[in-house]
């Protein structure tokens, strides 16, 4: 008979085993923080005693650089629209046909430039994005609101600015 009420005991440990179901632990999500979108007003200029290079300052960078760029396509799309609707190079006089060529030729280096600005453009609303926007890429300094009013695609501090144009020059002269 003992051996009976050995394994009586076996079962009813096993049944209360079985009984405990582990508990289900309740993960609770990080809150996400949810940033309102900031906004400014069309009239706003950075200031100085702002934080400098703060939320308002790329959002007003990031509009006066987008603003200048559909400008700049706008100009663009017109010039080669107009230029190709004035075709005097068909004239029978070489002196019209030399002035209108010198003329394309002017209207098409402006172009040109136009369009590296445009890449400039783009390429300082990328560092809009990545947070490098307003700090030198050399020096890694704040390059200034005054020279980013004057020249919202600066790269470099007025220094470094310098330094490479005097780099550039010896390049050149070589």
């Amino acid at each position: 008979m003992a051996k009976t009420s050995k394994v009586k005991k076996k079962t009813s440990k096993i049944k209360t085993k079985t009984k405990n179901k582990p508990k289900s632990k309740v993960v609770s999500k990080p809150k996400e923080i949810v940033k309102t979108p900031i906004r400014i007003s069309k009239n706003y200029i950075p200031k100085d005693n702002e934080k400098y290079m703060c939320e308002k300052h790329k959002i007003f960078f990031k509009m006066k650089l987008q603003d200048w760029r559909k400008e700049l396509v706008k100009a663009n799309n017109e010039a080669l629209y107009n230029g190709s609707m004035d075709d005097n190079s068909i004239s029978a006089d070489i002196v019209d046909q030399a002035s209108s060529y010198t003329d394309k030729n002017v209207e098409m280096k402006a172009i040109n430039r136009q369009i590296k600005l445009i890449s400039e453009i783009d390429k300082a609303l990328i560092r809009i994005k990545d947070d490098t926007y307003g700090y030198c890429l050399d020096t890694a300094e704040p390059i200034g609101l005054k020279r980013l009013m004057a020249r919202p695609v600066a790269k470099y501090t007025i220094a470094a600015q310098e330094k490479h144009e005097k780099d550039e020059k010896v390049h050149a002269d070589d």
